[in-house]
């Protein structure tokens, strides 16, 4: 008998072209859709995980493939786990990355759940990315196309959930795989591929959290780094470290977003050389079992940001301390950090802080959080 294998489909190429790549094989395939989020269905959205029309692709798809498809609504959990904490990052002052909110707290864990219940052994995925079954523990390795490589966002997870899963585009180039689904006359084939939030139209993040929560959104004041104010604005949550564009002010030399304070409601404009951390901070940190502190290793603090050399030591008791080898521009709270050793990733945590450049006649160590 042939192994059962749930396949996550989201009516996307790449999902699409990992489920035909399974049957091929000779897997057992269950197609799985989780419906996690509602756009209008007129048309005025397309190409979008959770768009109508991708749920009646991935449903197509599965029919060209010969496979069982089933579609669960996890949109309440979806909601609870990943929106709700992104709203609220935003109106703390941070900048959260809710894909790998998502992967950890709903997409992985529901499609474990939904093999169990359905009697399959493995769960595939269209990640770029690869799993080493070979070592113990299983690692998670980067994909070989590099500009697609998605094991950022799943860094956390441990090998006894590595060692169920399976990518079957690991290996693979996107070109590859495009040009899979045509030839094999896929539904989505010629989709493009999405470059924002499956939850949030067109990048307007600022306009999402003051539509879900306006009673707790505050305006306040913008200043230069002596506390001039510079002209006011609708809420931090419009801010991010390190931000250049959209400012609202118009300060005469190119200025950016330096700090962000919660509780004046005032965001700080100034030079980028502020912006320079030769550490950070990183809690709720997830690790690989077999790994031993302290280390030196590669670091990215940012999807798809540039590595960079660092000594990452313990910081409290889930936490990690991370001192770069070179200083770093905008290394901001609520973003990810993930640790590398070449093509081996090592794990990760939510960044809580910048541990900052030194100033001229000011403290050795300052965190901007």
């Amino acid at each position: 008998m042939s192994q059962r294998v749930v396949v996550a489909m989201s009516g996307g190429v790449d999902s699409s072209v990992a489920a035909a790549r399974l049957v091929q094989a000779g897997y057992d395939v269950i197609g799985v859709t989780l419906h996690l989020w509602d756009y209008p269905d007129d048309g005025s959205v397309r190409g979008r995980c959770c768009a109508p029309e991708d749920i009646f692709d991935a449903r197509r798809v599965a029919d060209r493939l010969g496979i069982f498809h089933y579609t669960y609504d996890r949109r309440e959990l979806f909601e609870r786990e990943v929106v709700s904490p992104f709203v609220d990052a935003y109106l703390s002052g941070l900048t959260p990355s809710p894909c790998v909110t998502c992967n950890r707290g709903v997409k992985v864990r529901e499609l474990l759940e939904i093999a169990d219940d359905l009697g399959a052994e493995r769960v595939a995925t269209g990640h770029y990315a690869r799993v080493d079954t070979a070592r113990t523990p299983a690692a998670l390795l980067r994909a070989r196309d590099r500009g697609k490589d998605q094991s950022y966002f799943l860094h956390m997870l441990p090998p006894e959930v590595l060692s169920r899963l399976v990518f079957p585009l690991g290996d693979s180039e996107k070109g590859e795989v495009r040009h899979e689904a045509r030839s094999l006359g896929l539904a989505g084939a010629e989709k493009g591929d999405s470059q924002e939030l499956c939850f949030v139209q067109q990048g307007r993040y600022a306009e999402f959290v003051s539509a879900r929560a306006p009673e707790r959104v505050r305006p306040g004041q913008i200043v230069d780094e002596a506390g001039r104010a510079l002209g006011a604005h609708a809420g931090i949550h419009r801010f991010t470290l390190g931000q250049r564009k959209n400012l609202g002010v118009a300060t005469g030399e190119r200025a950016y977003v330096v700090g962000v304070d919660v509780a004046s409601s005032s965001v700080t404009l100034g030079a980028r050389e502020r912006l320079l951390a030769r550490g950070a901070r990183v809690q709720s940190a997830s690790l690989a079992p077999d790994l031993a502190l302290p280390l030196t290793c590669d670091v990215a603090v940012r999807y798809r940001g540039q590595l960079q050399r660092a000594h990452v030591q313990r910081w409290g008791e889930h936490g990690l301390e991370i001192r770069f080898v070179e200083p770093m521009h905008a290394v901001v709270p609520g973003q990810v950090a993930v640790l590398y050793d070449g093509e081996r990733v090592l794990g990760g945590g939510t960044i809580s802080a910048a541990l900052a450049e030194p100033r001229p006649h000011g403290p050795s160590l300052e965190a901007l959080a």
